[in-house]
């Protein structure tokens, strides 16, 4: 008995050796890259052994391996007129991020072209035919290339800094998340910083286009963005060329437009439209600023959603901090139903107070519920009392006003409740006495075509509100006040 233990065990340890063997043959490797190495010997799975450019740790790898790369300029190895191309789900990132990790182009390769399933975190991409060509980057910083930024890939807190191309400056056909694009330009193009591209919570500043249209975003959507001293410029005086300092084309949700601008100087005649926007979709944006030869703030063929462009309250302006003050108009003025995401361009909870702020800067601590503009429309205090006083005596918060869109200083402005209490076989309907000119209607039928009538019995006075006392029984009854 003992001896058939004895036997057993060491099976069942062979056993498990295999299976933990296997097991272990799965586990991603890590292939190290350092530009300054002396013994680089394949598959440079440590630092004595890393390899000196990063396509030969790149091609060392397989699928779902890590590749990590140290300080320096990579500007030697690539491969089909890449610097570097990943075409397998892999991950390369830097130890020190963009600051100390440059992969160079030398004004003749693409930098980095991946497929996208390729995680690329903490590079420099620079003088490159383009930038970026597929994947996703993260912190990482594109400059001075050639044809682009980035092209169709998804950048998240990234800077793309004095890129050119014909469209799309910046990034084109790409998803940017929390990124800063400035200086980028466009030469007889389209979208000096970004063109067929969503930006969520980007800043684009300074960015240009010549001869074409979109300083800062062409056909883009751009939710909770600023975009400051973008500009579209134009010498030719027969097009439309040099519109949309700051965009053009685009779908923007709160964001900011301001000190953009559309025109060319030395054209007096040039047709150039919409300094802050043309041809748009605006919805809760704030413009401020903004230069054109027409329309200054936003041109022809654009669909406006309750814009501001007076007076939107900035803590300093000038100093460009485009932050909402205090008192500013702009506080709890939006709708809900155009969030787009969670946080605004700070990372700050992007509602707060209930009712979201226009703009692309949320104010985190509202005293008020209620639109801070409405409350400065009939010259109602900014404090958390105003929200349930009743200065117009009619029993309706000042809060119930506003969603209502009435008059808070006149008795008879508001949109009566009508109430509904079931009362034995009967049902009660009261609405308040100062609600002149309403009617109670009543249908069976809200199918269209819906004929209303006016209720029978009328009303009678109790406590300040009109009654009317119907029978359960019958017909199933719809009722509403009408005016």
């Amino acid at each position: 008995m003992k001896m058939k233990n004895l036997f057993v065990l060491p099976a069942l340890i062979a056993g498990l050796g295999v299976i933990l063997a296997c097991a272990g043959s799965t586990l991603a490797d890590v292939h190290y890259v350092d530009v300054n190495g002396t013994n680089a010997t394949p598959p440079y799975t440590n630092w004595t052994t890393a390899a000196t450019n990063i396509q030969h740790a790149v091609d060392a790898a397989v699928a779902g391996d890590e590749v990590v790369v140290t300080n320096g300029i990579y500007a030697t190895g690539g491969r089909d007129g890449n610097r570097v191309k990943v075409d397998k789900p892999l991950s390369v990132r830097s130890v020190n991020g963009p600051q100390l990790t440059t992969i160079d182009g030398g004004q003749s390769k693409i930098c980095v072209r991946s497929t996208n399933s390729v995680s690329l975190s903490g590079f420099t991409l620079a003088n490159g035919t383009a930038g970026a060509s597929g994947g996703t980057l993260n912190n990482c910083t594109l400059i001075n290339n050639l044809a682009g930024g980035a092209y169709s890939c998804t950048l998240n807190n990234c800077t793309l800094t004095g890129n050119s191309a014909d469209f799309g400056g910046g990034a084109a056909l790409c998803t940017l998340n929390n990124c800063t694009l400035t200086g980028n330009s466009a030469a007889d193009g389209y979208g000096g910083g970004a063109a067929y591209s969503m930006l969520n919570n980007c800043t684009l500043t300074g960015n240009s286009v010549y001869n074409g249209n979109g300083g800062g975003a062409y056909h883009c959507t751009l939710n909770n963005c600023t975009l400051t001293g973008n500009l579209a410029s134009d010498d030719t005086p027969a097009e439309d060329y040099g519109s949309g300092g700051g965009a053009y084309d685009c779908t923007l949700n709160n964001c900011i437009l301001t000190g953009n601008s559309a025109y060319d100087p030395t054209m007096l005649d040039s047709l150039t439209f919409g300094g802050g926007a043309y041809k748009c979709v605006l919805n809760y944006c704030i413009f401020c600023c903004n230069h054109a030869r027409a329309y200054a703030d936003y041109g022809l063929a654009t669909t406006v959603n309750h814009v501001s462009i007076t007076s939107p309250g900035f803590v300093d302006q000038t100093a460009g901090n485009l932050r909402l003050g205090s008192n500013s108009p702009c506080i709890n003025a939006g709708n809900n139903s155009y969030v787009t995401n969670a946080t605004d361009l700070d990372g700050n909870p992007r509602i707060s107070g209930g009712t979201v702020d226009i703009g692309a800067y949320e104010f985190q601590s509202p005293v008020s519920m209620i639109s801070y503009a409405w409350l400065q429309q009939f010259n109602l205090p900014i404090d958390p009392a105003t929200d349930a006083a009743d200065p117009d005596g009619d029993g309706v918060s000042n809060y119930r006003e506003w969603l209502d869109g009435s008059d808070p200083t006149n008795p008879f402005s508001f949109a009566p409740l009508l109430t509904m209490i079931p009362y034995g076989a009967n049902v009660i309907l009261t609405w308040p006495t100062n609600a002149f000119g309403f009617t109670l209607q009543c249908t069976t039928n809200l199918v269209p075509p819906t004929f209303w009538t006016t209720n029978s019995p009328a009303p009678v006075v109790v406590n300040a509100q009109n009654a009317v006392t119907n029978p359960i029984a019958g017909a199933q009854q719809f009722y509403r006040l009408s005016q």
